[in-house]
């Protein structure tokens, strides 16, 4: 399946689906007008990518390289959370089917609640997370 790669906007975040790479990356501030509109997209090929790769019986092979998804948010409001929530839910669930997938969250040096949201993610799905702090 082909990737995606959707330019930031003062409302959206930038979001790289780059599967030659094994990289989903969400990037900025997710507020945008329409949460459905922009989310639903994401969350169906992200779904689609990996049930092809399990129909495939391609596990093993796509284990030799972490998928990597990267949350480097700056700001999300509660309609993005639920979204974002169902993305890593998504990541739980095939992590439980033994796919190789790991959650990068990043926050900026000081923001304490970024960095809790993230933990509190990461407890909600039980799924540990990698927690990256960005040094100003």
């Amino acid at each position: 399946m082909k990737g995606f790669n959707i330019p930031a906007t003062d409302k959206s975040p930038k979001v790289v689906f780059d599967t030659n790479n094994f990289l989903f990356e969400m990037q900025g501030i997710s507020r945008p007008e329409n949460v459905r509109d922009f989310y639903f997209p994401l969350i169906y090929k992200i779904k689609k990518h990996f049930e092809k790769i399990l129909e495939k019986n391609q596990g093993d092979t796509f284990n030799e390289k972490c998928f990597k998804f990267n949350f480097k948010l700056d700001y999300f409001n509660s309609s993005s959370a639920k979204f974002i929530s169902d993305i890593l839910v998504i990541i739980k669930e095939l992590n439980d089917k033994g796919l190789n997938l790991k959650i990068y969250w990043f926050f900026a040096d000081g923001d304490e609640d970024m960095k809790e949201v993230g933990e509190d993610f990461s407890d909600m799905i039980s799924v540990p997370f990698n927690f990256v702090m960005i040094e100003s």
